[in-house]
């Protein structure tokens, strides 16, 4: 048994070498795109695609359950786009608050009749409504049964869509007023390669708006909140930017993602039973064109044009953390015949095996690595010495990190104001790996636990508590 032990303690330390050089090569590849991001981001500027008559249309779609407190901020975000050609289509999901009539109040809708543009199957259709107010004419409200599936709403939005490129939200979000012109660059600069683009996300908790547009980005005030802001910041400086330039990118945010509308209606739409549809669509859309043969490229932004409610309780975070890892295991599950499959390009041979060994495997990594340490502790003696110069130079090198990923998104965005904000976003760094990371370690593990034993679980309630207008 002791042989078995130090066995396993070999392969953790190797296990936790690698990863941490993937990390830091993560982490340079990350801060080589974001140069590069930045010297070439001009290609089309902002105010020539404001003006031009020949944009590419969007199609923003947007699922909404019992989302009364955020629903007309939400709107009011989404209609104040810098873009010239685009549509709102909000998929009202079967709410059973309030949702549906303040949307007919606050923007004055009548039924109409409404031709599909595409017959993705889903869910019986009430009605299509759009506003009498000539103000609200990018407006467009489906209202549909709920099956208890965002994925189901997500294909009637885009059933009734009418541009080839689409944008799928989160209702609860507020973009950034230039979202659609930053997203659909991409789309513009390699229009036969591009299919699809996403950006940061970052929290509104404790943020100002006004008018659906924010004023003033501020650090949460909430102790739960501040530490997810920590991790999108890490997640989407590092992780993301890194896997997109080496176009390895498996999840495009179901926050915020832009679609070419014909990959997703080739494959099908949304996949109803898949807790992470954003994961599921972007890696079948890749095995659908790995089959073709087809060119294809997934960019990701290293732009902050999404601000979404985190929790800010235990419970309900955990809900969310649980539906994401088993999302994951789910996904990777489904599609494991992808995997080290060289018919399916880096797909197959870099994401998937980089998603099952350092996305998936570390919860599972750090648990057995527990699980060792008390072993040694009680039947074999545990080297204390040894453990605290590992534990020490894990530490440091993880929160080294994390503080480069604010100093980056600091130098550039400058999202937090003033000492105060900045003090507290560093000590939160420190105390992290005490505090938010065993939750999350604790997360992912239920969700495992929840798949492999077929366990259902609910997604969970989330009060919103709304966004704080600003008296600007």
């Amino acid at each position: 048994m002791e042989t078995l032990v130090k066995q396993i303690e070999v392969g953790l330390a190797i296990y936790a070498l690698i990863y941490l050089a993937l990390y830091l090569i993560q982490a340079l590849l990350s801060i080589a795109a974001i140069n590069k991001y930045f010297l070439y981001n001009d290609f089309f500027h902002k105010s020539i695609l404001i003006r031009s008559n020949n944009s590419r249309g969007i199609s923003i779609i947007a699922p909404a359950y019992n989302e009364g407190k955020t629903i007309v901020s939400n709107i009011l975000s989404l209609l104040s786009q810098e873009y010239p050609k685009y549509e709102i289509v909000i998929v009202n999901d079967g709410s059973s608050d309030n949702t549906m009539e303040q949307l007919i109040e606050k923007f004055e809708l009548i039924k109409i009749d409404h031709e599909t543009n595409s017959d993705i199957p889903t869910a019986a259709i009430f009605g299509y409504y759009r506003s009498k107010n000539p103000i609200y004419y990018k407006l467009l409200v489906v209202d549909k049964a709920n099956i208890r599936s965002k994925s189901d709403a997500l294909n009637a939005g885009i059933n009734a869509s009418k541009y080839d490129l689409i944008v799928c939200v989160d209702v609860d979000c507020i973009l950034r007023n230039d979202s659609l012109a930053t997203l659909v660059k991409p789309f513009l600069k390699e229009p036969d390669k591009v299919i699809a683009t996403g950006a940061a996300i970052r929290l509104s908790n404790s943020s100002e708006f006004k008018h659906g547009t924010i004023v003033t980005s501020k650090y949460p005030k909430n102790w739960l909140a501040r530490f997810q802001e920590l991790e999108y910041i890490r997640s989407f400086r590092y992780g993301r930017m890194a896997l997109s330039k080496l176009n390895g990118l498996l999840l495009v945010s179901g926050a915020l993602g832009m679609f070419d509308k014909k990959r997703v209606i080739e494959v099908g739409g949304y996949h109803i039973g898949f807790l992470g549809e954003d994961l599921e669509l972007i890696t079948r859309i890749r095995k659908h064109l790995h089959e073709k043969k087809t060119k294809f490229k997934i960019v990701y932004l290293p732009e902050s044009l999404c601000w979404t409610e985190g929790p800010t309780d235990i419970k309900t975070f955990i809900n969310q953390r649980v539906r994401w890892a088993r999302g994951l295991a789910q996904n990777l599950y489904h599609h494991r015949d992808m995997f080290f499959n060289p018919k399916y390009g880096r797909t197959g041979l870099l994401a998937f095996p980089y998603f099952l060994l350092f996305e998936f495997a570390l919860p599972i990594i750090e648990l057995l690595g527990l699980l060792v340490i008390l072993a040694d502790l009680f039947f074999f003696g545990l080297d204390v010495y040894f453990l605290f110069l590992v534990s020490l130079t894990t530490y440091l090198v993880f929160t080294t990190f994390t503080l480069i990923s604010i100093y980056i998104d600091q130098l550039i965005y400058k999202q937090f104001q003033g000492i105060k904000d900045m003090v507290s976003i560093i000590a939160m760094v420190l105390i992290e790996p005490f505090i938010y990371h065993p939750l999350l370690i604790y997360s992912c593990l239920k969700g495992y636990y929840n798949f492999f034993l077929n366990k259902e679980k609910k997604w969970g309630v989330m009060e919103r508590t709304g966004f704080t207008e600003s008296t600007l």
